[in-house]
C-alpha cells in the first residue's frame, strides 16, 4: 500500500484494541477510498471482514439506515465475547443529542477524523509547513492527493527539513533568523527558494526572487518586529514604519508574534542586536509615541526607558496609583530582566509609588486624629498602620543609597521626599499636642520601664534579652517577618522614656526601672538613678545589671555573630538572662553619612535574625528584643531649619533635646519640666516641635531625643524558638552559577537553583563578610522574591537569576551564601569575592 494507508491503519487497529467497538464519522466522505478500494474483505458472513493493522475486525457500513445498522450489528455485540467491530458511516455527521447508536458509542468510541489533520501529521514527517502549507490550500483536497503527495520522489523532498533537523514553521524560521550559521549551505544545497516559500506562507513577507539571504533576514527581521510593535500600539504607528507591509490574515499576524517571542525566549542574545539594529533604523526611540499608548509587549528597547520615565512623571504628578499600575504590568519585560541597572532604575520607581500610596493613606487618616495619644499610637502600630510608610521611606532610601547610578527619576524622588516629610511633621505636631494633653503619658500603653518586668520576666526559663540602639519600631516589625520557625511570636509597641536618647532608654530597659526611675544632674552630668544607683554611662548600666541579674551573660551582636556554636555555648554556659547589645544602627546613624546609615539599617534585621537562630542552636528558647529608643530619618535639615539651644546651665544637648537648667524657650520648642514627666528633679527639658532640630552635634537627617511616634514608639518582639535542635540539612543541591571575579558594583547578577529538585525551595540568599551579613537579594527573576522576609521561593527543578545588593561598602571580601529558610542551613556557598568598588 502506502505510508497515508499504513498511518490511518495504525489508528485504526489501536482504537480497536482499546475499545472494540468503533464507530467512524466520515460527514465529508473524505475516506471513502481507504474502505472502497484498499480494505480488502477476506469474509463476509454475515459482515465483510478486513484486516486492518494487526487487527481483524468486522466492517459495517451505513447504507442509509441508522436501524437497520443497527440491526445489522446487534447480534455481534450481543455475544458474551463480541469481536472487533468497525462501523464506517460516509457523508455523515454525528447526532450528539439523540443518536441512534449512541450506546454502540458509549460501549466503545467514535472517531471523527478531518483528512487535513490527519495529513498534517503525516506530511510533516517529510516536509516543511511551507510546504503543506501549499499542498493542502485547496479547498477540493482529496484522500488521493495525500496519498500522492507522500508518494512523490521516494526519499525527503524538503532541505530545510533537514538542515534544521526536522523543526517546523515558526521554530524553523526563528532559528535562521537568530542565527547565519546555516546560510551558506542553504546557499550550496539552493534552498534558499523553498525558505523565501516559507517566509511567504507561513508569515505573509513575499520577497524577491532575487533576494539574497543576509537580505531575506534583515527585511524578515524588521517585519515581524515592526508589525508587533504596530500591533501592540493603541495610537498610530510612527510614519517610519509605514514602509515595512503587514499581515493580510490573522492567522500570518499570530505567527508574527509567535516568532518575536521564540526569538525572545529562545535566542535572547540574538535578539538584542535585532531589535536594536531595526530601532535606530527606522529612529523610533526619537518618533515621539506617547508612552501610555505602548501596548504591554516591550519590542523595542525604547519603550522600557519611554514607560519608566511616564511612570516617574506620574509619580512627580503625584499620580501614584497609576504609576504603580505601569511598574507591576511593565516592571518585568524582556528589556529589564537582562540588565540589573534597569532593574533597580524600576525598582525605585516601584518603591516611590508605594511610599506614594501609603503617605496619601496616611495623610487621610491624620485628618480624623483627636487629642487622644493611645488613638494615635494604635494607628501607628496597628498591623497595617502608618508604620508601613516609615518602613517604605527606609526601604526606599536604603535601596537609593545601594543604587550603582543615580536615579532617573530625581523630579519624583524629590517630591516623594517633600511629601514624606510634611507628613512626619504633620504627624509629629498632631502627636505633640495630645501627647501635650495628656500629661506626656499613653494611657493604657506598655511603658519601657515595664519591658523587664511584664515581658522579660514573664517568659519563663532562660531569655536572650537584645538591647538594640534606636530600632525603629518599624524595623522590629521587619524583622519579625525574618525570624523562620519562631513560636509564639508577638510584636507590641512600648512607649520610650523622655528624652528618647540612649543613657535614658537604655537604663529603663533595666530591672528595677519600672519601681523606682530618675533623671538626675549628677555632678554637672545627666545621669539615671535606679534603687538609688546613679547610671550615666554603659559600664555603670553593666555593673547595675550584673548586681540584680548575678548569673547574666552579656555581648554585642558582632561578637556573637563572630563566634562559633561551641564557643556561644561555652560562653552562656546556663545563664538565666543573656544580654545581646546592639549599637549598629546609631552608630551609623550619628556618622553623618546618609549613605553608611542606610546601608547599615538593613544589613542589622538580617543580623539580628541570624543572632536569634544562633542563640537557639545554643540552647536558649526564650527572646526578647526591644530598643531604648526609635529615630527619625528624614531629608537633611539646612541651616534656617535649626534652632538655637536654649543656654543656661546645659548637661546635655542633642539635636532633639536640650537638658538642663534656666536658660531660654527658642521659638519652634516646647520646655517640660522633669516632674511633669514624672521624675523626682529640677532638671527641665526643651524639646523641639514638629521636625526641628537644634544646632548640636550629629547627623543632619538622622535623629533622636524628641517625642515624635517614630522616637517614641519601640518595638518590643518575644517569641520562643526550639532550643538546642541542630537544623537539619535539607536533600537538595543548591548550585551557584554566574558570580563575578570580583564585585565592582553595589549590585551585580547571579543564578541560583536546583534542576534536579522535585519541591518547592523556600532559600534566603545573604552575603556575609566573616559571620556579619552584608548584603541580600534585590530582585529575582524566575523565582518569586518576598523582600518582607527576604526569601526566594522556587518551583521544583528551577533556578533564578538574581540581583544581590551589596549593603556595607566597609568589608574588603564576601562570599555568596544560600540558606534553607525554614531550618538556616547553608545549601551553598561561593568562594571569597574580592571587593573592589569603583575599579
Amino acid at each position: 500500500m502506502h505510508a497515508f494507508y499504513d498511518y490511518l491503519c495504525e489508528h485504526l487497529d489501536d482504537l480497536l484494541r482499546k475499545h472494540s467497538v468503533v464507530v467512524f464519522y466520515d460527514p465529508r466522505s473524505e475516506f471513502r477510498p481507504f474502505f472502497d478500494r484498499e480494505l480488502e474483505p477476506f469474509d463476509g458472513d454475515p459482515l465483510p471482514r478486513v484486516t486492518i493493522g494487526s487487527s481483524s475486525a468486522l466492517l459495517a457500513r451505513y447504507q442509509g439506515s441508522f436501524f437497520g445498522l443497527r440491526a445489522a450489528v446487534e447480534p455481534i455485540v450481543a455475544a458474551d465475547q463480541p469481536e472487533p467491530l468497525l462501523l464506517y458511516l460516509p457523508g455523515i455527521a454525528k447526532d450528539r443529542l439523540g443518536s441512534v447508536l449512541m450506546e454502540l458509542e458509549r460501549a466503545g468510541t467514535c472517531y471523527e477524523p478531518r483528512l487535513r489533520g490527519l495529513a498534517l501529521h503525516m506530511l510533516r514527517r517529510r516536509f516543511t509547513d511551507g510546504q503543506i502549507d501549499e499542498m493542502l490550500r485547496p479547498a477540493t483536497l482529496t484522500y488521493d492527493d495525500i496519498v500522492a503527495f507522500m508518494g512523490q520522489g521516494g526519499q525527503v523532498t524538503s532541505v530545510l527539513h533537514t538542515l534544521f533537523s526536522g523543526v517546523q514553521g515558526e521554530v524553523l524560521l526563528t532559528q535562521w533568523l537568530a542565527s547565519d550559521a546555516k546560510d551558506a549551505v542553504l546557499v550550496e544545497k539552493e534552498a534558499v527558494p523553498e525558505l523565501l516559500k516559507l517566509i511567504k506562507v507561513r508569515l505573509g513577507l513575499d520577497l524577491p526572487a532575487d533576494t539574497t539571504l543576509s537580505q531575506a533576514r534583515e527585511k524578515t527581521c524588521r517585519y515581524v518586529l515592526v508589525n508587533e510593535f504596530r500591533a501592540d500600539l493603541s495610537c498610530a504607528p510612527p510614519p517610519s514604519v509605514g514602509m515595512v507591509p503587514g499581515p493580510s490574515t490573522k492567522e500570518h499576524a499570530e505567527r508574527v508574534r509567535d516568532v518575536a517571542e521564540g526569538l525572545r525566549q529562545r535566542y535572547p542574545h540574538a535578539y538584542l542586536g535585532l531589535a536594536d539594529t531595526v530601532e535606530q533604523q527606522l529612529g523610533l526611540a526619537g518618533a515621539g509615541v506617547p508612552a501610555a499608548h505602548l501596548g504591554c509587549i516591550d519590542t523595542f528597547r525604547f519603550e522600557e526607558g519611554r514607560l519608566l520615565a511616564h511612570a516617574t512623571q506620574l509619580i512627580a504628578g503625584k499620580d501614584f496609583d497609576a504609576a504603580l499600575g505601569i511598574v507591576t504590568a511593565r516592571g518585568r519585560s524582556f528589556w529589564v530582566d537582562r540588565d540589573l541597572r534597569r532593574q533597580a532604575q524600576w525598582e525605585a520607581c516601584r518603591l516611590m509609588a508605594e511610599l506614594g500610596l501609603g503617605l496619601e493613606r496616611v495623610r487621610v487618616a491624620l485628618g480624623k486624629m483627636a487629642n487622644d495619644p493611645a488613638k494615635w499610637l494604635t494607628a501607628y502600630t496597628a498591623e497595617d498602620g502608618w508604620h508601613r510608610a516609615d518602613s517604605l521611606q527606609r526601604r526606599l532610601e536604603a535601596w537609593v543609597a545601594r543604587m550603582d547610578d543615580e536615579p532617573e527619576a530625581e523630579q519624583a524622588l524629590a517630591v516623594i521626599r517633600k511629601e514624606h516629610e510634611y507628613l512626619l511633621r504633620t504627624m509629629a505636631d498632631g502627636f505633640a499636642k495630645a501627647f501635650a494633653a495628656s500629661a506626656w503619658t499613653v494611657p493604657g500603653a506598655l511603658h519601657q520601664t515595664r519591658i523587664f518586668p511584664e515581658v522579660v520576666q514573664a517568659m519563663g526559663g532562660r531569655v536572650a534579652y537584645f538591647l538594640v540602639d534606636a530600632m525603629r519600631y518599624e524595623m522590629g516589625v521587619d524583622l519579625a517577618c525574618q525570624i523562620e520557625g519562631a513560636k509564639d511570636l508577638r510584636v507590641q509597641a512600648a512607649v520610650a522614656a523622655l528624652p528618647s536618647i540612649t543613657p535614658v532608654g537604655m537604663a529603663a530597659l533595666l530591672p528595677g526601672a519600672s519601681a523606682s526611675f530618675d533623671l538626675i544632674d549628677a555632678k554637672g552630668k545627666l545621669a539615671v538613678r535606679i534603687d538609688g544607683t546613679e547610671m550615666a554611662v554603659l559600664n555603670e548600666r553593666l555593673k547595675f545589671l550584673k548586681a540584680k541579674v548575678p548569673d547574666v551573660v552579656e555581648m554585642t551582636l558582632g561578637r556573637l555573630l563572630g563566634s562559633s556554636p561551641a564557643r556561644i555555648r561555652n560562653k552562656i554556659g546556663s545563664a538565666s538572662l543573656v544580654v545581646i547589645r546592639s549599637q549598629e544602627i546609631d552608630f551609623a546613624g550619628e556618622t553623618d553619612s546618609d549613605l553608611l546609615a542606610r546601608q547599615v539599617m538593613d544589613t542589622v534585621i538580617g543580623n539580628l535574625a541570624r543572632a536569634v537562630r544562633k542563640l537557639a542552636a545554643a540552647g536558649i528558647e526564650h527572646f526578647v528584643i526591644t530598643a531604648d529608643h526609635g529615630h527619625q530619618f528624614a531629608i537633611r535639615k539646612d541651616d534656617d531649619m535649626k534652632t538655637d539651644s536654649p543656654g543656661g546651665v546645659t548637661l546635655d544637648l542633642h539635636r532633639r533635646c536640650w537638658i538642663g537648667h534656666g536658660g531660654s524657650t527658642p521659638a519652634g520648642t516646647v520646655r517640660v519640666a522633669g516632674a511633669e514627666l514624672g521624675y523626682h528633679t529640677d532638671l527641665d527639658y526643651v524639646f523641639p516641635t514638629g521636625l526641628g532640630v537644634f544646632k548640636a552635634g550629629g547627623s543632619l537627617s538622622f535623629h533622636h531625643g524628641g517625642f515624635s511616634l517614630q522616637e517614641l514608639a519601640i518595638p518590643v518582639v518575644s517569641l520562643r524558638m526550639t532550643a538546642g535542635t541542630p537544623a537539619k540539612i535539607p536533600c537538595v543541591q543548591v548550585r551557584i552559577d554566574g558570580c563575578p571575579a570580583a564585585v565592582t558594583n553595589r549590585t551585580f547578577g547571579l543564578k541560583v537553583g536546583d534542576l534536579l529538585a522535585t519541591e518547592q525551595l523556600v532559600l534566603r540568599v545573604v552575603l556575609m563578610a566573616g559571620a556579619e551579613e552584608v548584603g541580600h537579594m534585590g530582585m529575582a527573576v524566575g523565582g518569586e522574591l518576598d523582600r518582607g522576609k527576604g526569601t526566594l521561593t522556587l518551583a521544583p527543578g528551577t533556578e533564578a537569576s538574581l540581583g544581590m545588593m551589596l549593603t556595607n561598602d566597609t568589608c574588603q571580601s564576601l562570599r555568596v551564601v544560600v540558606l534553607d529558610a525554614h531550618t538556616d542551613s547553608v545549601l551553598a556557598e561561593s568562594e571569597d569575592l574580592p571587593v573592589k568598588l569603583g575599579i
